[in-house]
């Protein structure tokens, strides 16, 4: 799978780029650890959630089964409009923009979307936002794909986008620099004690037809018009095994307000 330019807050047409088949993202995407949505709610002083960057409502729907009150944020109306017919109420704007009307919460919380929002001023927006224990956590998956599929993916779209500016190349650190940049944010913007951060290791067994139907949610991948994207598929599924496991690990990083 893809890493992200070094600045993915300014990569704008990336970042909305996913609601173009949100079906397909919310069919596809994989849930959070059930470990790491339970020590969230532990860990806030509330149950009022502000879900950033909520997409489909993944990670939202999974914090409301565990009784939280959560409000979604989100840049694309077309995610937006996804996870509010599925019962989550959505605010179309992005986070740094966004007015929240002196509305308060116990947490805000990001599932692989803080990425797309400037890190020092989304930790100041999120710290304006929090009650006092508040807890802020964003969280990303970092999954570790047989080799021959990230070597085929990483050719193929060489190929057909010869421009790219960054490596597709994924490594099992790819979300490193990801979190750096959030420690980092939260760091310089103050009003929060130090940063942790929260690893948790999981596994995913996937057929060629399901890890081949999730690609396309990715956000290069998102844009290609269809026949390279066929093709970039193609050279995939050629290169991996009818069955395969997935070793995933999911970041989170926390903080307290």
């Amino acid at each position: 799978m893809p890493t992200l330019p070094s600045s993915p807050h300014e990569q704008r047409r990336m970042a909305q780029s996913f609601g173009v088949d949100a079906a397909r993202y919310d069919r596809t995407r994989p849930p959070y650890p059930g470990e790491l949505i339970a020590r969230i709610v532990a860990a806030a002083p509330g149950a009022d959630l502000a879900d950033v960057g909520c997409g489909t409502g993944t990670a939202a729907r999974q914090f409301q089964a565990a009784g939280c009150r959560v409000l979604g944020i989100e840049p694309d109306e077309r995610m937006a409009a996804f996870a509010r017919e599925r019962g989550l109420p959505v605010e179309t704007a992005r986070f740094e923009d966004w007015d929240p009307a002196g509305r308060r919460f116990d947490a805000v919380v990001a599932g692989t979307s803080w990425h797309w929002v400037d890190p020092v001023a989304g930790a100041v927006k999120a710290a304006g936002i929090l009650r006092p224990g508040g807890l802020f956590a964003a969280f990303w998956h970092v999954p570790e794909p047989p080799a021959a599929a990230t070597a085929a993916l990483g050719a193929e779209v060489r190929r057909v986008l010869p421009d790219l500016p960054f490596d597709l190349t994924r490594r099992a650190d790819g979300y490193g620099p990801l979190v750096d940049r959030a420690v980092g944010g939260l760091r310089q913007a103050g009003g929060f004690g130090e940063p942790q951060t929260w690893p948790f290791p999981w596994e995913r067994r996937y057929t060629r037809a399901e890890w081949l139907d999730q690609l396309p949610t990715s956000g290069i991948l998102t844009r290609l018009p269809p026949g390279p994207l066929a093709e970039v598929l193609d050279a995939v599924g050629a290169a991996i095994d009818d069955e395969f496991v997935v070793r995933y690990r999911t970041v989170a990083v926390t903080a307290t307000r």
